[in-house]
């Protein structure tokens, strides 16, 4: 039985020789698209990734961490700063303006205004946080 199982192996690789026998090279292809991957596996990738995350953002309570007056007191102060600028184009390309030089507090803004050699320079600080600005426009 076993010699019979040898001439039948011997017999079969015999046959399979004379045949043309195709066969192509693997290419690895990444599944992320940050690393060559298809691109349309993006929203894909992403949507597992939110599914996954078990971590919550222990600040807020219901997924937003807005109060009211704090987004009060930013719509105001951009308003502000929106009323001034406006002001201050008016004034540099000769449109009336009422705005003078001079040191104006402005909500948690502190605006300075001075003229000097080189133009007009504007002073804008943060009293909250003591960031500064300054913006020099010059005058031709």
């Amino acid at each position: 039985m076993k010699f019979l199982k040898a001439i039948f192996i011997i017999a079969f690789f015999a046959f399979l020789q004379p045949l043309d026998l195709v066969a192509q090279d693997f290419v690895y292809t990444p599944i992320n698209s940050n690393f060559g991957g298809n691109s349309y596996n993006y929203n894909w990738m992403l949507n597992m990734a939110t599914q996954q995350n078990k971590i919550e953002d222990p600040t807020s309570e219901d997924g937003y961490n807005t109060d009211p007056l704090d987004d009060f007191t930013t719509n105001l102060n951009r308003q502000i700063l929106n009323q001034l600028s406006s002001q201050l184009v008016n004034q540099i390309f000769g449109e009336s303006g009422d705005l003078e030089t001079g040191t104006y507090n402005l909500g948690s803004y502190q605006v300075g205004i001075f003229e000097d050699a080189s133009g007009i320079t504007v002073d804008i600080q943060d009293i909250t946080n003591g960031n500064r600005t300054n913006v020099v426009i010059p005058s031709y």
